[in-house]
């Protein structure tokens, strides 16, 4: 990670991911989204951010790989 990167907000990272903000914050809570409280407010890290959603395509796509195996073997 990049020593002089800058924190971003809820807004930058739903931008970044295009998704809506409200997500961001579902994501923090229930699915792991990488996050740092600051006082009140959350702030990102996008590399930190970009690293969780790799990992996070990864698991889903093996998911689906096993899911279609269990349909083939029907």
């Amino acid at each position: 990670m990049n020593d002089h990167e800058t924190w971003v907000g809820a807004k930058e990272v739903a931008a970044h991911l295009g998704i809506q903000k409200p997500t961001v914050y579902r994501w923090v809570k229930s699915e792991g989204l990488p996050a740092h409280r600051m006082g009140r407010l959350l702030r990102f890290k996008l590399s930190e951010v970009d690293r969780w959603a790799r990992g996070r395509d990864a698991h889903a796509s093996s998911e689906a790989r096993e899911a279609g195996g269990r349909r083939l073997r029907r």
